[in-house]
């Protein structure tokens, strides 16, 4: 199964679905699950602090600030919708080849 991707040109962005896993040991990608990009983070999900853990990894993981990447929907829920500005469909990919 691939990863679920969305291109937007007209913004410079590209949006995909996230699923989180906290508590975990260590941040890391974990491959792919159900289309979505799994994610496991070390904070809890108590007080948006997996939120923010999400968007400063992908943030880090990606090179790009933490103001470009943001959770579309899904903030309550494992599963989410993230969009990052500034990269491309390819080099979201590569996430899965280089942590997977």
């Amino acid at each position: 199964m691939l990863l679920d991707l969305k291109a937007h040109s007209e913004r410079g962005s590209v949006s995909f679905a996230v699923r989180v896993q906290p508590r975990a040991s260590k941040n890391e990608v974990a491959g792919l699950m159900d289309g979505a990009l799994k994610i496991r983070l070390q904070a809890p999900a108590v007080e948006d602090r997996a939120n923010e853990a999400l968007c400063e990894f992908l943030a880090e993981i990606l090179k790009r600030p933490y103001s470009a990447v943001r959770i579309l929907a899904g903030d309550r829920s494992r599963t989410k919708r993230v969009e990052v500005f500034g990269v491309t469909t390819a080099q979201v990919e590569a996430l899965l080849e280089h942590d997977a």
